[in-house]
């Protein structure tokens, strides 16, 4: 793996372990308020608000940082060639290779994600299940995220030997 490719791919990887971190941290803040109920979210302080609103900022910038500039950086750093390709391609190229359980799970991921992008429901009961289910999905996208690292401690040569 030339050097360019290589920093690409250890920026990428620092800046999810900083989002990785800081997720734990909000994670661990709202654990105590788990289950959440629509009357503990009416019930909330501004610090409980605050947490919360840190998971879910955590979630989607880790998210997004893995979509954006880990999954290319590790395509480019195995000279797949895959960056004007669209993200489905990208994603069953990384599942294929073994890094990425499935892109099924990356997507349902995704639409946890844009749940508190794109909407944010009135109904408090639906809120809470929207940010239970947020929680119980951390481990999922930090389990994908450590999938990924091996790649920082060996060559880079892809894990089934396969090239497109």
């Amino acid at each position: 793996m030339s050097a360019l490719p290589a920093q690409r791919l250890l920026d990428a990887w620092q800046q999810c372990a900083r989002h990785r971190h800081h997720l734990r941290h909000a994670l661990q803040a709202v654990q105590r308020t788990l289950p959440l109920s629509a009357a503990d979210l009416q019930a909330m302080d501004d610090e409980a608000v605050q947490d919360w609103d840190q998971l879910i900022l955590r979630f989607a910038k880790l998210q997004d940082t893995m979509g954006s500039r880990l999954f290319p950086a590790v395509l480019e750093a195995l000279q797949e060639g895959y960056e004007d390709r669209p993200m489905i391609d990208k994603l069953h190229r990384l599942e294929k290779l073994g890094y990425l359980g499935s892109a099924e799970q990356w997507h349902g991921l995704r639409v946890i994600r844009n749940r508190f992008a794109h909407d944010y429901p009135e109904d408090d009961a639906l809120k809470a299940a929207y940010l239970n289910e947020a929680a119980q999905a951390v481990a999922v996208l930090e389990a994908l995220l450590q999938g990924f690292e091996p790649l920082l401690h060996e060559p880079c040569s892809g894990r089934d030997g396969v090239a497109e």
